[in-house]
């Protein structure tokens, strides 16, 4: 239990960071989980814009430190191979 002020606010601050947090991973995984059911609809065109979508999702994760770059870099790179793969 926080006993100083200092430790209160933390732990105001913290909670609210928590929430929000929590709220930009969830967006970041439907917006993954999207696009993979749009490249398994087989639509070519409905997965490029999903694909699309999810990229800024991606890196504003990273920029606001919810996942590491390189994690970011691996989910576009596999989504990128399946949306590309539709096309062929």
């Amino acid at each position: 239990m926080a006993n100083t002020a200092q430790a209160r606010k933390r732990a105001r601050q913290a909670e609210v960071s928590r929430k929000h947090n929590a709220s930009q991973r969830s967006a970041m995984r439907t917006a993954i989980k999207k696009t993979l059911s749009a490249v398994e609809s087989g639509d070519y065109e409905v997965a490029t814009s999903a694909y699309a979508a999810v990229v800024p999702v991606l890196d504003r994760a990273v920029t606001h430190g919810i996942i590491q770059k390189n994690k970011a870099a691996r989910h576009k790179s596999r989504l990128n191979t399946k949306v590309k793969a539709l096309k062929a």
